[in-house]
């Protein structure tokens, strides 16, 4: 009898679970369903270039009928509206509902906003293909009427949040936009660009000595950075600043932090601080037919402290690998693979011009080309590794 999966999301853990699923399950087996809000799988780490303007969308967002080809694998572009583990059903904004044997939940997150005041209404994020292209109009769009009204808050960008998301934002803004001012008669130099970070130091997941490059080559090419600075609210476009004065700002991009969607807490998983709780096995704590993987789980340590796995693409990637093949594992009544996480690396581009990266277990420190080139080989290795090698064609 063929068994019913469904797999909620087609980020890079879901993708790769689908892949793998297949690879080992066939048609009659087992049918395939992935949800997903895009008719896309996106690039997650390469949105800053789309946001920079430094790559075309067609890089960053692969049409998931073509990922999927040739796999019996059914694609409903939808938005997940709830699902409930315990009547085994999950609800689409279309109105369609899908019933299932195994469910995996690989829905990602959503941008923290942590409660601060005003800084969700007034801020813009970067999460996918849509959000890469508001803020890439949004900011050339700031210097056209900058070039006409000489008002400071036009030549003002504030990006919040020092991780790697926002350095990297920065590094395609000041590499690309000095051409798009030129455009508009406006000298790239009178813009200001300003990177906020409420923790002592950018990057914080990098060495000091790779901190410090990236410092100094981001504010070479003119990004101010103030860091031990929280921003305490927003109020149209005036950013509060803890002991600061405020920033007055009409680009105002938010990077700072991600939360745990509400309706994976709501689902009726086990869950911690919004995440469902998994076991080794990437099975829910409470619902052995459910697998969570991606930003969407959480695994805690058994005699507690920090979540055991990073949110990071490297990560989602090999979960949903291990849970593709724990999908086969289950239905064939064999032996399924506990997770265990393998690090790479950490790689942050700062503009085509230069990067950091540390690489491998030893945390090999690169710079430079090298840094850059392994970033692109990062990116070459996973679109291979997915049969979407047609994304470089753009």
């Amino acid at each position: 009898m063929s068994k019913e999966i469904v797999i909620l999301g087609a980020g890079y853990a879901g993708v790769l679970t689908a892949l793998t699923a297949r690879k080992y399950l066939s048609a009659d087996e087992a049918k395939i369903t992935v949800v997903n809000q895009f008719p896309t799988h996106q690039i997650i780490t390469e949105l800053h270039r789309l946001a920079g303007g430094t790559i075309a969308e067609g890089a960053v967002a692969l049409p998931l009928k073509k990922i999927f080809k040739g796999l019996d694998i059914d694609l409903q572009i939808a938005k997940v509206t709830k699902f409930n583990v315990d009547t085994k059903k999950v609800d689409l904004d279309t109105g369609y509902t899908l019933d299932y044997d195994t469910l995996v939940v690989s829905l990602g997150s959503q941008t923290g906003f942590f409660g601060i005041p005003g800084l969700e209404e007034n801020s813009m994020v970067l999460k996918s293909v849509n959000d890469a292209n508001k803020i890439n109009r949004h900011i050339e769009d700031r210097i056209k009427a900058y070039a006409q009204t000489k008002d400071e808050a036009d030549a003002t960008i504030v990006i919040g949040g020092g991780g790697l998301t926002g350095v990297e934002l920065v590094g395609e803004i000041v590499d690309n936009f000095p051409k798009i001012a030129a455009k508009h008669g406006v000298n790239f130099a009178d813009l200001k660009i300003k990177l906020v970070e409420a923790g002592p130091k950018i990057l914080p997941v990098l060495p000091d000595t790779l901190i410090q490059r990236a410092t100094e080559s981001l504010a070479k090419r003119g990004v101010e950075f103030i860091t031990g600075t929280p921003v305490t609210g927003v109020e149209g476009n005036v950013i509060a600043l803890k002991d600061r004065e405020p920033i007055v700002a009409n680009t105002l991009v938010w990077t700072g932090g991600v939360a745990p969607l509400p309706l994976v807490g709501e689902s009726g998983l086990a869950a911690d601080r919004g995440k469902a709780t998994i076991n080794e096995f990437l099975q829910s704590t409470s619902h052995d037919d459910v697998f969570v993987i991606g930003d969407a789980s959480v695994a805690l340590p058994a005699d507690g402290g920090r979540p055991l796995y990073a949110p990071t693409a490297q990560v989602a990637w090999q979960m949903g690998e291990c849970a593709g093949y724990n999908l086969f594992a289950q239905y064939k009544n064999q032996e399924m693979k506990s997770f265990s996480a393998v690090n790479s690396g950490t790689l942050a581009s700062l503009g085509r011009k230069d990067a950091v990266a540390t690489i491998g277990a030893s945390n090999t420190e690169l710079k430079g080309l090298p840094a850059t080139l392994m970033k692109e080989a990062s990116n070459i290795r996973y679109l291979t590794h997915i049969k979407a090698l047609f994304g470089l064609a753009y």
